[in-house]
């Protein structure tokens, strides 16, 4: 079990190394050496994607994102009081005194919902 961590753990960093380094060795030959440094070039690649993806980006896919923000934000959020929850109410079967000092913890799972619906107010008001 502890080699399957491990091993999900190295993924996932080489995908953001893969992620972080694509722009600076995919336009490393673009720009000459001496003039420009690596996180410019990489800053440049990225306006440059940005831009032609909204240009190229359908009027409704401001709404796709908002309607993704909020529902990947509420079902994380439904998931960690689902958790969160059960681990409590089997806590305070136990031990009744800890119910009021292991609720707040409920309340963290639904800051997750929060910030989705956040996220969407931001995407909606830009």
């Amino acid at each position: 079990m502890q080699n399957k961590h491990f091993s999900n753990f190295f993924r996932v960093v080489l995908v953001i190394l893969m992620f972080s380094l694509a722009p600076t060795l995919l336009l490393a030959d673009e720009v000459p050496a001496d003039s420009v440094t690596h996180a410019e070039v990489a800053a440049n690649a990225a306006a440059n994607a940005v831009a032609n993806a909204t240009q190229t980006a359908s009027p409704n896919a401001k709404f796709y994102a908002i309607a993704a923000a909020v529902a990947i934000g509420s079902m994380s959020a439904a998931y960690a009081v689902g958790k969160i929850g059960a681990a409590v109410m089997g806590a305070a079967a136990e031990k009744p005194e800890i119910m009021s000092k292991a609720l707040p913890f409920v309340a963290l799972g639904e800051g997750i919902a929060l910030f989705g619906f956040l996220v969407a107010i931001f995407l909606l008001g830009a």
